[in-house]
């Protein structure tokens, strides 16, 4: 407690009786959706971008940075691409953390190495 003056301040305590469980939870989920990323546009020409350096990626055998969305978060994977499969429009990438299988909609951006 701290006292200046007349005054007595009890600093975060006199804040946390006025916290309700459902204040607590809705700011919970504030923080928890302030953290998800917007999911980004990807037009036709950007998806034909994307087809042209996965198949360059692949036949060439070089590392590839891959970045995803799924969920609301970004994820990037390093690697070959080993396998590029239209049936299950999926591509598998062989990384430094073992194989990985990625699913061609999630996929928002290409670079090759």
């Amino acid at each position: 407690m701290k006292v200046s003056g007349d005054i007595k301040d009890r600093g975060r305590i006199k804040w946390t009786a006025m916290m309700l469980p459902e204040h607590l939870a809705e700011l919970r989920d504030w923080h928890a959706k302030d953290e998800l990323d917007p999911k980004p546009e990807v037009d036709e020409d950007d998806m034909q971008l994307l087809q042209e350096e996965l198949e360059i990626a692949f036949m060439k055998r070089t590392d590839a940075v891959i970045t995803t969305w799924r969920a609301g978060k970004k994820e990037t994977y390093i690697g070959k691409i080993v396998q590029l499969d239209p049936a299950q429009q999926s591509i598998s990438v062989e990384g430094p953390f073992g194989k990985r299988n990625i699913m061609v909609g999630e996929i928002f951006k290409v670079r090759s190495m």
